[in-house]
């Protein structure tokens, strides 16, 4: 059996429970590790990382993924309903259970919050995609849009494409929603 490699994160064990092919195949988590979770930034691009520890505090996913001083990151759990929830350093979280298994981490101090198809999710930056609105919302990058709510009256809301970056930093929380692009048969 060979030894995967991560070049950021160094070698992945291979007698390393994948927690989301668990979750995945509806089996049960083992109760000891080490454990293969996906971690992510922005863009929603994951590796995976080996965590020995079951309840690893949010210090051990940064420590274990290579993000350093941890102090200056934010790290988020991807809950099984696609919403985000921040773990804080010292907050652990249980990999055994079912929907534990993808982080998202951000270099910031502080985290922005938004409603998508109304949701309340929160994010570790000032800018967001498109696109990464869309994987948040579980959508077809493709065949779905996202639109930016604009609460004047009289105003158009706003389609935000793919590569195009939302300030979350601006006043107020940022309301966004999801559809399927308009097509014409023909």
């Amino acid at each position: 059996m060979s030894v995967q490699v991560n070049e950021d994160h160094g070698r992945l064990e291979d007698d390393a429970v994948d927690v989301q092919a668990c979750v995945r195949g509806g089996s049960p988590v083992r109760p000891h590790g080490p454990y293969r979770i996906a971690i992510g930034n922005d863009r929603l691009e994951f590796v995976q990382t080996v965590i020995h520890d079951p309840i690893p505090s949010g210090r051990q996913v940064l420590l274990e993924g290579g993000f350093k001083p941890v102090e200056e990151h934010l790290v988020f759990q991807m809950l099984r309903n696609g919403e985000l929830e921040e773990l804080r350093l010292d907050e652990t979280t249980d990999l055994r259970s079912a929907g534990v298994e993808k982080f998202l981490v951000f270099r910031s101090d502080k985290s922005f919050r938004f409603e998508l198809d109304g949701t309340r999710q929160e994010w570790g930056g000032p800018l967001i995609s498109g696109a990464s609105l869309k994987k948040l919302a579980r959508v077809d990058l493709a065949t779905y849009g996202v639109w930016q709510e604009v609460r004047q009256p009289g105003a158009e809301d706003r389609l935000i494409a793919n590569d195009v970056l939302v300030d979350l930093a601006a006043p107020g929380v940022e309301w966004f929603f999801t559809g399927l692009m308009q097509t014409t048969e023909g």
